[in-house]
């Protein structure tokens, strides 16, 4: 990052930054996961679970479904 902010510097290009708040619930899972019902949102069988098809933000598998989604993204 600091050599983008040097070179940008030294031609005298303008730098603009963009954080998008909903990156990580965007990425799609590779692999099955499947998590409990969250306190409070128990539906009639305490044992239930959901099987996740998007990432979320607790999870490790996050960073990278977002980074291979956008990669093929920005390769089009």
């Amino acid at each position: 990052m600091r050599l983008v902010v040097v070179v940008a510097s030294s031609k005298n290009w303008s730098i603009c930054q963009l954080d998008v708040k909903s990156t990580f619930l965007n990425g799609p899972l590779e692999e099955e996961l499947y998590v409990l019902q969250p306190p409070g949102f128990e539906k009639s069988q305490k044992e239930q679970v959901y099987r996740l098809r998007k990432a979320l933000y607790s999870l490790k598998q996050a960073h990278r479904a977002w980074n291979k989604l956008i990669d093929v993204f920005l390769q089009k």
